[in-house]
């Protein structure tokens, strides 16, 4: 009697390891990076002075304002709660991209590609909070694209949870808070499936390129949030899915802690 063949699957450390190898040299980034390299990634504390929590946030040549402010009130379905609300705008400036494009007011209605960024920012923001230690009062992240090179989308959860944090730390300082409401920090990249190559944090050329690109967005827990993904041209295999994901966790640690020594060294304390 002939013994059983085992297998043993491969881990995705081990896919991404075997995509990485593969078809070397087909595809060059650019910039020069290699395949899971972020782009240079910066956090500008306390760009506008008037917000609570304001953050300028580049990946690469991607530019995003992300202003946190505070208002005394909650949305109507949640007043008499004991609870808070954290919410997000988001917004292309009219140039931030190749070509100029309409502001909301002159097409009379709000983009629907906003609207879907906004609240993946706003879901992610809330998923990380403590609603009833902030009490009856609202956060809303108001996110505007300056310049828009892959990635705004990622770059506005980042960069929102930084300013979210930063005005945290205002209500704190005024003593309006008696806990700290953020639970843990959230960060969010891209990466995707280019001529053969699992490429971590896409610039626009590489996202017009790529047959599969995803956005994860990972706590600093190592949950997940919320996964996109999309086979552009064809399905992609759970091969692949599993090389895209270690790639992007990955990713997400380099930017959460990057995200800790922003806020470390703007309050000077241990965040």
């Amino acid at each position: 009697m002939m013994g059983r063949l085992f297998s043993r699957k491969k881990n995705g450390e081990e896919m991404l390891n075997d995509t990485l190898q593969e078809k070397p040299g087909r595809f060059t980034r650019a910039d020069g990076r290699l395949p899971d390299a972020l782009r240079v990634v910066s956090f500008e504390m306390g760009f506008n002075r008037y917000a609570e929590g304001s953050v300028l946030t580049r990946y690469g040549n991607t530019v995003v304002l992300c202003n946190a402010s505070v208002e005394e009130t909650v949305p109507p379905f949640m007043r008499g709660e004991g609870r808070g609300w954290v919410t997000a705008e988001y917004a292309m400036l009219p140039r931030a991209g190749q070509t100029r494009s309409a502001r909301d007011v002159s097409r009379g209605r709000v983009n629907g590609r906003s609207c879907e960024i906004q609240r993946l920012v706003g879901r992610s923001l809330r998923s990380v909070m403590d609603l009833e230690a902030l009490g009856e009062r609202t956060i809303i992240i108001d996110c505007d694209v300056l310049q828009a090179d892959g990635g705004t989308r990622t770059a506005s959860v980042t960069g929102g949870c930084l300013a979210l944090e930063l005005a945290l730390a205002r209500l704190r300082e005024r003593d309006l808070i008696a806990t700290f409401p953020l639970k843990e920090r959230v960060a969010a990249v891209s990466v995707g499936l280019v001529a053969g190559a699992a490429l971590l944090d896409l610039d626009y050329g590489e996202d017009s390129q790529a047959v599969v690109d995803m956005n994860f967005v990972v706590t600093q827990s190592g949950k997940f949030v919320e996964i996109q993904g999309t086979g552009e041209e064809a399905p992609f295999s759970e091969e692949d899915f599993m090389a895209l994901r270690t790639l992007a966790l990955r990713g997400c640690r380099q930017l959460l802690d990057l995200q800790r020594s922003a806020f470390e060294s703007q309050m000077g304390v241990k965040g």
